[in-house]
């Protein structure tokens, strides 16, 4: 662990013990320095194991909690990454976050929330992400709502794939309106899983990054993992099974319905969308607005709403987002 003393006002020295882990903490060519540097606005000399630390008090007293928090991630085996300093000031910087950060010396901290599989572990990277991270542990129904590149998907996805590895669940259900084909998808050559592929590209890169490619084929050709559209899912019954519904917001009101009653014993359903990107004919409401309205404050019901500062793509795309939507 650190230690730390107070030099003068605006100052504030650190060492750490380990200088192997130290290296991995400063970043190759010190750029985790650099990004605290940047988005907290202080001055970071490093000198050896030593940190010194000039800027507002602050400012300053965020930058200890993020080398703590990533030095203990560190000490636990895990590696840190610029990512994750990103993550980690973000979490610094809101009020809204469930990360305890001052207690870090102390046993039973609050950690970021995290999904593993069997070939990476994600970790939240922004207090939206964690809030909806742990919002699917905790209720049968999610809601990921917000502008393209926080997540929303990608997570879900993950949470999928470490529930199906654990056993928890017996099928992965994915599936997607196929607004531009207008659901009618016979004229598109190939069987059921060709014509849609090109709308559920993304659940199936999702899949790939958590699992490996083998298990991946091989649980498509056995039914464990099952790609939709979503006019095939009338009458069923989805039991013991995680069911995802993307780009919901480009659903139609009965289709939504539809959708959500099939939900069956032991399963639950995440539903992703966008609801300032409606593809339907003009005059025709979403079945996603609607059903944020119907069902906010039910028991059992999470709605996990994403802005611009949630990205975490390239910087630049938060940049875009926030000006087409005007903030």
């Amino acid at each position: 662990m650190s230690e730390r003393k107070n030099t003068t006002a605006g100052q504030l020295e650190m060492a750490f013990e380990d200088n192997k882990l130290v290296s991995q903490l400063y970043g190759e060519f010190d750029e985790n320095i650099a990004l605290i540097e940047q988005r907290l606005e202080i001055q970071v000399s490093p000198r050896g194991n030593h940190l010194l630390l000039k800027g507002p008090t602050g400012a300053i007293e965020q930058a200890r909690q993020v080398l703590e928090y990533l030095y203990a991630q560190l000490e636990e085996g895990q590696p840190v990454g610029i990512g994750d300093v990103d993550a980690i000031i973000r979490m610094i910087e809101s009020k809204d976050t469930q990360l305890v950060i001052p207690t870090m010396e102390k046993a039973g901290r609050v950690r970021m929330a995290q999904i593993a599989t069997r070939k990476s572990t994600i970790l939240a990277r922004t207090p939206a992400q964690d809030a909806y991270m742990r919002a699917f542990t905790q209720n049968d129904l999610t809601f990921g709502v917000g502008p393209a590149g926080t997540g929303k998907t990608y997570l879900a996805v993950a949470y999928a794939a470490s529930l199906l590895e654990r056993g928890d669940i017996n099928r992965i259900i994915l599936s997607r309106p196929a607004v531009e084909a207008g659901e009618r998808l016979g004229f598109l050559p190939g069987d059921l899983k060709d014509k849609v592929d090109p709308y559920l590209r993304p659940l199936y890169d999702a899949l790939h990054d958590m699992m490996y490619p083998e298990n991946v084929e091989r649980s498509l050709e056995s039914g464990i993992i099952e790609v939709a559209p979503l006019a095939f899912m009338r009458g069923r019954t989805l039991a013991n099974a995680l069911v995802i519904l993307d780009e919901a917001q480009n659903t139609t009101s009965m289709q939504m319905k539809m959708f959500l009653t099939r939900m069956g014993e032991n399963s639950k359903m995440i539903i992703t969308g966008d609801p300032s990107q409606v593809d339907l004919p003009p005059g025709q409401k979403s079945g996603l607005v609607e059903a944020l309205d119907l069902l906010a404050g039910i028991e059992g019901v999470n709605i996990s709403r994403f802005t611009y500062q949630d990205v975490v793509r390239h910087p630049l795309v938060a940049r875009i987002v926030r000006a087409y939507d005007g903030a």
